[in-house]
């Protein structure tokens, strides 16, 4: 089998993005609810996200920086109130999540922009995605900036404090069901994906 070989060294920030980003599929989706010291709610979606540890149930999500160098509303926010929530997206929210990734000023909510009700959460002060079918409140475990300039990031690692799950979320075995969550994911580009055909396989 003859395999290409690239050099990350060769490629521009930029090549090397869209090719992480078309390689590493499907990305789950995470809806990140902040808040500013004004009291402005912030809601961005992330696609490097993943769960880190259950035992403090932790998870972990990537804020890339601008290509001017500046950092985003989410990072900021967090930097200045070190709690946030994480929704998880359905396909039936996937336009208004879609909506939410615009780049707009630091004065203006995501929520009121892409028409979404923010609900209130119980132990943190960023709000939540009412319509979202999981949520979770998180409060922030560590930064870690990856790189300098545009293009590096900033890892995300927040402690789960609570989670909110819709009615019928969980089967009758108290499992996630998957075809119920309908979760999407993230491919290169434009591109996205659905829960379709699924397998399983026995552990060794």
């Amino acid at each position: 089998m003859t395999m290409d070989r690239i050099d990350p060294s060769e490629l521009s920030p930029r090549k090397m993005y869209r090719l992480l980003i078309g390689l590493v599929t499907p990305r789950p989706i995470a809806w990140v609810g902040t808040i500013s010291p004004q009291g402005i709610p912030n809601l961005a979606p992330f696609s490097f996200f993943n769960g880190v540890a259950a035992s403090p149930p932790t998870l972990v999500f990537s804020v890339s920086t601008r290509r001017d160098g500046s950092h985003k509303d989410t990072l900021r926010n967090i930097r200045d109130i070190p709690e946030f929530t994480v929704s998880t997206v359905s396909y039936a929210q996937a336009e208004q999540m879609n909506a939410t990734a615009a780049e707009l000023p630091y004065e203006e909510s995501e929520f009121s922009y892409a028409h979404i009700e923010p609900i209130p959460s119980e132990r943190i002060r960023p709000p939540r995605v009412s319509l979202a079918k999981v949520s979770m409140e998180c409060v922030l475990h560590q930064l870690v900036p990856v790189g300098d300039g545009p293009l590096s990031a900033t890892l995300v690692i927040g402690r789960i404090v609570l989670l909110h799950l819709e009615n019928g979320v969980l089967d009758l075995q108290g499992e996630p069901d998957p075809q119920v969550l309908d979760h999407i994911g993230r491919l290169g580009g434009d591109s996205y994906c659905r829960m379709g055909e699924r397998f399983s396989l026995k552990r060794p």
